[in-house]
C-alpha cells in the first residue's frame, strides 16, 4: 500500500517545482493516493468545476443578497494539477494571519480567487483577469504585478507573501475581500530574495511607463523571473548599485547505468551542462549535500535494484541515496537522461526549443574519483562541527567567495594527473615571483553572462569586465607572470569547458577591452560634471543628472548632452529672472518678526525648482522692484494636479523651462541606456573570452592566496609520482610508495612549533594500534589531507613528501546511526566499508579508523580481519587502526601488511603517549587514564580497575611492549598530535601632466633609495658587519596591484607615495598586510608603493631610519620624519604621523 501511495504521488504531481533542498524545514506535504479528476477544492471541500452552490450571506456584509458571478474560464486537468500543487503549499502555512487568509481562497482558478468576495471579479478586462492570464503562463511561480508604486499579489500568491516574506495583507484581515498583499517598489529586491531563499520562483509583471489616455489601463508585460540562484535583473542597466548575485543553482538529474551513477548538472544561466559518469553512491550523495540546486530529477533507472523492491535500494547499494532523496522534493523522469533533462529545463525556464546548451564536460581517464561523503566531512572539506576545516588553513582568512569555492570543488573532485601537475607548476612559479601582481577581479561568470544576454549590464559591471580583461593583459605583458598565465589555460579549460589557446585569449581580451574603453566613461575623465550655477540650488541638477552622467563617453551622446546643458541654462535664467527680484526685495526689507519671507528652493519630492515664501505680497502696489514678478506668481501643483501647500509658487516661464529640462534629461538618460545596451549586444560575441578570463582570474587568486598561506605555514611542494598503469604518463623512477617526512596535522602551524612531526614511509597497508588519545585518528586525517593536497597540486603540511597519484582517497572514521534511513551505526559503517572495498584498486589510498567497533567484539574482530585481508590482497596503500587486538591473533593471509603503533612511554610508573608513529604493536589503551582525565568519578574508575584485574589480569601485557623512556623522552610535547580541540581560522593635458609628475617622482625616489642603501651596504661590508654585498632591487606596486607571495615571511623596506606628493618610509615583515592597511585609509585606495627585500628585520630597521633621515636632503618631503629620531627603528603611529605632517 505504501508503494502504491508513492507511485500515485508521482502521477499526481508531474512537476514538483520551486522548492530546493534548502527551503525551511516544514512538515512534508501529505501524500494523496487518488488520481486527479475534474473537480476543484473549495475551502478544503470538493465541488464541481461547472458551477457553484448558493452561499450564505457573508458575515459583515450590508447586502441581503449577492448576485453570483461565475467565471468564464474552465479548468483543464493540467490547471487542476497546478492548483493541487499550490494547495499542498497552503496546507503547510503556519502563521495565524496566513491561516485567516486561507479561509477566503477558492481553488477554482490559478489565483485562488473567490469571485463572490469584494474585488474578486475575474471579468475580462479587469486587472484580476489580466493577472490570471499572466499566471496561466507560469502557474507554479509567485506572480508580482506592478500597480503604481507597489508590486501586488492576489489570492494564493498573497498568502505566500504573508507567510514567507512577513508582509501584512492589504486591508488587514477583513473577511469580505480577497487576499491581497504586496511590497513597495523600493523593497522589491528584498521581497524577491525572501521568496527565492524559501525555494519559490517569481514572475514579475511591469507597467509600461509613460503617459496614458484618460480612463485607460496601463499596458503590462512580463519583465522577467527570479529563481533560486538566478536573480531578477530587469532595470539594472540604469542603476548605480550592484546586484548581489548568488552562486548559480543547477538543475540536477541522476540516473544509473552499468558504469555506476550518472549526475547531470544544468545551469540555465550559463546555458551549459556537465555530465559526471561512473560515480559511486557515496560520491552522488556528497555532491547533493554540497550543491545548492533548483530542482532534482531522478531517472527511473534508479528503481532497478537487485532487491527488486519498489523502495529502490532498500537493501544494499542505493540505500544511502534513497535515504538522501526520500526527504527531498523530487520528480521522476524517463527516456534519454540528457535530452529529457534539457527538455525539462527549457520548460521550467520558459526557453525556446532552439536554445542550445553547451556540454562543458572534460573527460579524463586519469582523473581520480570524487571524495566520498565521509572523507569530505572528516577532513573539513565540507564544514562539519568538531572537525578542523581544511579549507580554512589552505587559504588566508581574507580570501573569500569564488576562490574558496574553486578550491573546495578542486578538493572534492581531484583533477587528473596532468592538471594536478600543472597546478603545482603554477604554484611553484607563483612562489618565486618577485614582481607585483594584479588584484585579480573576481566576478561570477554566470552574473556576467546573464547581464550581457539580457542587455542589463550597467557601467559599473562594464568597468569590472574591463578590469578582468586588463588584468589578463597585465599578466601577459609581465615576463614573470606570462608563463603563469600560459599554464592557467588548462585548469581554466577544465573549469569552464572552453578550449582557448593563449593567442586567442590575449587577442580577445585586447579587442573586448578596447570596445569597452571606446564607450564607457572611465575613472580620471572629467568632461561630465553636473550643471552648476551660482545662487541656484545645484542639488537639483545633481539629482537629475546623476542617473545618466558619468556612464558613457560624451562623444556618443554629445547632441543630447548639449541640449541638457542649454535647458539647464534656460532654467537658471528663468528662475533668476522670475524669482530673483522677489528674493532681493525680501532681503532688502526689514527682517522683523512676522516680516516677509521667501527663497528659491529645490522641491526634491516633486523634482522642481520653486519659490517658497509667505507674507511677501505688498499691501500697496507702488511699482517698486519685484512687484511685477510677484504678480506673475501662481501656486505650484504636483504631477497629479494637486496644489503643493500654501507657500510654494512658480511661473509659466519657470514651468516651461522645467518641462524642457526634464524632457532633455529623459532623452539623455534614454540615449545612455541605449548605448549601454548596444555595448552589451556587441560584447556577446566575446562572451567566451569574458567567461574564460573571469574564471582564470578566480583560479589565479585562489592559487596565489594558497601559496602565500603555505609559505606562512612553512608547507612544502610534494613530488608527485605515478604508477605504470597510467596511460601516456611516465612513472617516477624508483617509485615504491608514499613517503612524507615531518608530517604534522594540517590544523596545526609548523611555524609555531606546536606539533609533533611524524615520518610516514608507506609501501603497503599499515595495521595501526595505539592508546586512546595517542594520535591514531589525527595521523589518518593528516595523511589523508596531505595525499589529497598533493594530487591536487597544492602544498602539504610537511618538510618533504613523495606522494603517488592515487586514483581514489577514502577515509572512514567513526559512524553514527541514521534513524531516518532506519540504519544502526554498524549498518552505516558496513555500508561505507562496502563502498570502500568495491572501489579500491592497487592505486588507492584507504584509511579506516577503529574498524568494526559498532558490534560485538568476536564477530567484529573477524569482519575487521577479513577486510584487512582483502585490502592486503588488493595491494593498496593505507592505514587501518583498531583497538580490536584479537585481529593480531587471527590466522590471516597477509603478504605486505605492516604492523605500526602510536608510541607510548612509561614515566614514574604511568604510561603516556608520545604521538609518534613507530614499528610494532601497542595494546595499551590508556582507557582508565582517559576516563579520569575527562572527569569520570574516581569511584567508577576504581571499580572498573578492580573488575579489569579480576577478569582480564591474565591477558595483561608485559612492559616489553612499551618503548624505553630514553627513546622518546625528547618527543614529549605539551601539545599532542591528537588534540581534542582543533585550531581553526583616455585624458586631458592636465591629467597627463599629473601622471608624468607621479612617474618622475617615483623614478627619482627609486634612484635615491638605491644609491643611499647601496652605499650603506658597502659601508657595512667594509666594517665586516656584512659578508655579502646585497643588491638593492626596488619593485613598484601600482594601483590595483599587490605584493607577490615571495614577500611573505621576508623583511622589506617600502616607500609609499601619498596624494600630496609626500612619501612615507616604513619597514615590515608582512608587506601585503601593510599595503592593505595603508590603502584602507580614506584617499589612499590607489596609493603606489616601492619596496625592496633585505635580510632580517634588524637591517630593515636600519635602512628605514637611514632613508627617513637622508631622503629630505635629496629634495623629497618625508611624512614621517619623526621616525628618523630612532637609531635603528621607527615606532610612531603611521597615520598619526602622516596626519600631523600634512
Amino acid at each position: 500500500m505504501r508503494a502504491l501511495s508513492v507511485r500515485n504521488v508521482v502521477v499526481l504531481l508531474p512537476r514538483w517545482l520551486h522548492r530546493p533542498h534548502f527551503s525551511p524545514s516544514s512538515p512534508a506535504p501529505p501524500c494523496t493516493s487518488f488520481l486527479p479528476s475534474r473537480t476543484l477544492i473549495t475551502n478544503r471541500h470538493l465541488g464541481k468545476v461547472s458551477g457553484f452552490k448558493d452561499r450564505k450571506v457573508l458575515r459583515g456584509s450590508t447586502k441581503a443578497t449577492k448576485k453570483q458571478r461565475v467565471p468564464n474560464n474552465v479548468l483543464d486537468d493540467k490547471d487542476l494539477s497546478h492548483i493541487l500543487w499550490w494547495k499542498e503549499r497552503m496546507d503547510v502555512c503556519k502563521k495565524p494571519s496566513t491561516i485567516q487568509l486561507l479561509k477566503r481562497l477558492e481553488y477554482s482558478n490559478l489565483l485562488g480567487l473567490d469571485c463572490n468576495l469584494r474585488n474578486g471579479s475575474l471579468k475580462e478586462g479587469t486587472l484580476n483577469w489580466e493577472m490570471l492570464q499572466f499566471k496561466s503562463k507560469f502557474p507554479r511561480e509567485v506572480l508580482l504585478c506592478r500597480v503604481g508604486d507597489f508590486y501586488e499579489a492576489l489570492g494564493i500568491d498573497a498568502c505566500i507573501l504573508v507567510e514567507y516574506v512577513g508582509l501584512n495583507p492589504f486591508g488587514g484581515l477583513r473577511s469580505d475581500s480577497i487576499p491581497k498583499a504586496g511590497c513597495p517598489v523600493v523593497n522589491l529586491r528584498q521581497t524577491l530574495d525572501d521568496l527565492t531563499n524559501n525555494g519559490f520562483s517569481v514572475c514579475i509583471v511591469e507597467e509600461v511607463q509613460g503617459p496614458t489616455q484618460a480612463r485607460s489601463r496601463k499596458g503590462r508585460f512580463i519583465s522577467g523571473h527570479a529563481h533560486p540562484g538566478n536573480p531578477y535583473v530587469y532595470g539594472l542597466v540604469g542603476v548605480d548599485h550592484d546586484l548581489d548575485f548568488p552562486e548559480p543553482m543547477p538543475v540536477i538529474g541522476i540516473s544509473r547505468s552499468a558504469r555506476g551513477y550518472c549526475m547531470i548538472l544544468v545551469l540555465e544561466t550559463m546555458k551549459t551542462y556537465t555530465i559526471e559518469d561512473g560515480l559511486t553512491e557515496e560520491a552522488v550523495v556528497t555532491k547533493l549535500r554540497t550543491s545548492r540546486y533548483h530542482h532534482l530529477f531522478l531517472h527511473v533507472s534508479l528503481r532497478q535494484n537487485s532487491s527488486g523492491t519498489f523502495r529502490w535500494g532498500e537493501f544494499g547499494e542505493g540505500g544511502l541515496l534513497w535515504g538522501e532523496c526520500r526527504s527531498r522534493h523530487v520528480e521522476w523522469f524517463d527516456g534519454n537522461a540528457i535530452s529529457e533533462i534539457l527538455s525539462k529545463v527549457k520548460e521550467l525556464y520558459d526557453l525556446d526549443n532552439e536554445v542550445i546548451f553547451r556540454n562543458k564536460t572534460v573527460h579524463s581517464e586519469n582523473r581520480p574519483r570524487s571524495l566520498t561523503l565521509g572523507t569530505a566531512t572528516q577532513i573539513g572539506a565540507i564544514p562539519t562541527e568538531g572537525i578542523p576545516s581544511l579549507l580554512k588553513v589552505i587559504l588566508p582568512p581574507n580570501c573569500t567567495g569564488l576562490p574558496v569555492l574553486y578550491i573546495r570543488d578542486l578538493l572534492l573532485n581531484p583533477p587528473s594527473y596532468e592538471i594536478g601537475s600543472t597546478i603545482q607548476g603554477i604554484c611553484k612559479l607563483m612562489n618565486s615571483v618577485s614582481c607585483s601582481i594584479p588584484e585579480f577581479t573576481c566576478v561570477s561568470s554566470a552574473k556576467l553572462v546573464k547581464l550581457l544576454e539580457l542587455r542589463e549590464t550597467n557601467h559599473i559591471e562594464f568597468c569590472r569586465i574591463k578590469n578582468i580583461l586588463d588584468e589578463i593583459l597585465q599578466m601577459h605583458r609581465a615576463s614573470e607572470l606570462n608563463e603563469i598565465l600560459r599554464l592557467l589555460i588548462d585548469p581554466t579549460w577544465v573549469a569552464t569547458g572552453l578550449k582557448l589557446d593563449f593567442e586567442t585569449l590575449v587577442d580577445g581580451c585586447e579587442l573586448a577591452s578596447g570596445k569597452i574603453c571606446e564607450i564607457i566613461f572611465l575613472d580620471g575623465e572629467s568632461d561630465q560634471k553636473f550643471s552648476s550655477f551660482c545662487g541656484f540650488p545645484n542639488e537639483f541638477f545633481e539629482d537629475m543628472e546623476s542617473s545618466w552622467k558619468g556612464r558613457v563617453k560624451r562623444i556618443h551622446i554629445d547632441d543630447v548632452f548639449t541640449e541638457v546643458e542649454r535647458a539647464a541654462e534656460a532654467l537658471y535664467l528663468a528662475v533668476t529672472e522670475d524669482f530673483g527680484p522677489i528674493v532681493s526685495r525680501i532681503k532688502a526689507m526689514s527682517a522683523s518678526l512676522g516680516g516677509p519671507k521667501g527663497e528659491i528652493l529645490y522641491a526634491r519630492e516633486h523634482e522642481a525648482i520653486w519659490f517658497k515664501g509667505k507674507r511677501f505680497t505688498p499691501t500697496v502696489w507702488a511699482g517698486s522692484p519685484g512687484e511685477e514678478q510677484i504678480k506673475q506668481l501662481k501656486p505650484a501643483f504636483d504631477s497629479k494636479g494637486k496644489r503643493v501647500g500654501d507657500e510654494w509658487y512658480t511661473t509659466m516661464k519657470v514651468e516651461d523651462a522645467l518641462t524642457r529640462y526634464h524632457e532633455a534629461s529623459s532623452k539623455a538618460k534614454a540615449r545612455v541606456l541605449e548605448v549601454l545596451r548596444e555595448l552589451s549586444t556587441e560584447l556577446q560575441s566575446n562572451i567566451n573570452i569574458i567567461v574564460f578570463s573571469s574564471m582564470l582570474l578566480v583560479i589565479a587568486k585562489a592559487l596565489f592566496s594558497h601559496v602565500s598561506e603555505g609559505r606562512r605555514r612553512k608547507w612544502t611542494f610534494p613530488t608527485l609520482a605515478v604508477s605504470h598503469s597510467f596511460k601516456d604518463v611516465k612513472p617516477l623512477e624508483g617509485y615504491e610508495g608514499m613517503k612524507i617526512v615531518g608530517l604534522v596535522p594540517y590544523w596545526l602551524n609548523i611555524a609555531q612549533g606546536s606539533a609533533v612531526q611524524n615520518t610516514v614511509d608507506m609501501k603497503s597497508l599499515f595495521l595501526l594500534t595505539g592508546p586512546n588519545g595517542g594520535g591514531k585518528s589525527s595521523i589518518l586525517r593528516s595523511v589523508c589531507a596531505a595525499a589529497l593536497l598533493g594530487i591536487c597540486g597544492l602544498m602539504v603540511p610537511a618538510e618533504s613528501a613523495l606522494i603517488p597519484y592515487f586514483d581514489s582517497i577514502m577515509l572512514h572514521m567513526k559512524s553514527y546511526d541514521s534513524p531516518a534511513d532506519e540504519k544502526s551505526s554498524f549498518q552505516v559503517e558496513m555500508s561505507e566499508l562496502r563502498t570502500i572495498i568495491t572501489g579500491t584498486t592497487k592505486r588507492s589510498l584507504v584509511l579506516i579508523d577503529e574498524i568494526c567497533r559498532g558490534t560485538e567484539i568476536a564477530k567484529g574482530t573477524c569482519i575487521a580481519g577479513s577486510v584487512i585481508e582483502s585490502l592486503d590482497q588488493i595491494g593498496c596503500l593505507g592505514i587501518v587502526s583498531t583497538h580490536l587486538h584479537g585481529i593480531l591473533d587471527l590466522p590471516l593471509n597477509l603478504k605486505d601488511t605492516v604492523q605500526k603503533a602510536m608510541g607510548t612511554v612509561c614515566i614514574d610508573g604511568q604510561t603516556k603517549p608520545t604521538w609518534k608513529l613507530t614499528d610494532g604493536i601497542c595494546k595499551e589503551s590508556l582507557a582508565f587514564e582517559t576516563a579520569k582525565r575527562e572527569g569520570i568519578p574516581e569511584i567508577i574508575i576504581q571499580r572498573a580497575q578492580d573488575l579489569y584485574l579480576s577478569v582480564y589480569a591474565k591477558d595483561r601485557l608485559s612492559g616489553e611492549n612499551f618503548p624505553k623512556l630514553e627513546q622518546y623522552s625528547s618527543s614529549i610535547k605539551n601539545n599532542n598530535f591528537d588534540q581534542e580541540q582543533f585550531d581553526s581560522r583616455r585624458n586631458s593635458p592636465e591629467e597627463i601632466s599629473i601622471a608624468n609628475q607621479v612617474e618622475v617622482l617615483q623614478q627619482e625616489v627609486e634612484n635615491a633609495v638605491t644609491v643611499i642603501c647601496q652605499e650603506k651596504m658597502m659601508e657595512l661590508r667594509r666594517k665586516k658587519i656584512s659578508s655579502e654585498l646585497m643588491e638593492i632591487k626596488c619593485v613598484l606596486i601600482n594601483a590595483r596591484e599587490k605584493p607577490p607571495p615571495s614577500t611573505v615571511g621576508s623583511s622589506s623596506v617600502y616607500v609609499m607615495f601619498r596624494p600630496d606628493n609626500k612619501i612615507y618610509v616604513g619597514q615590515t615583515d608582512d608587506l601585503e598586510g601593510r599595503v592593505s592597511m595603508h590603502r584602507s585609509k580614506e584617499g589612499m585606495q590607489n596609493a603606489l608603493f616601492l619596496y625592496f627585500l633585505v635580510q632580517g628585520k634588524s637591517l630593515a630597521c636600519q635602512f628605514e631610519t637611514l632613508l627617513i633621515n637622508q631622503l629630505p636632503s635629496h629634495g623629497f618631503q618625508v611624512a614621517n620624519v619623526a621616525d628618523g629620531k630612532h637609531r635603528n627603528f621607527g615606532t610612531s603611529n603611521l597615520y598619526i604621523e602622516c596626519a600631523t605632517s600634512s
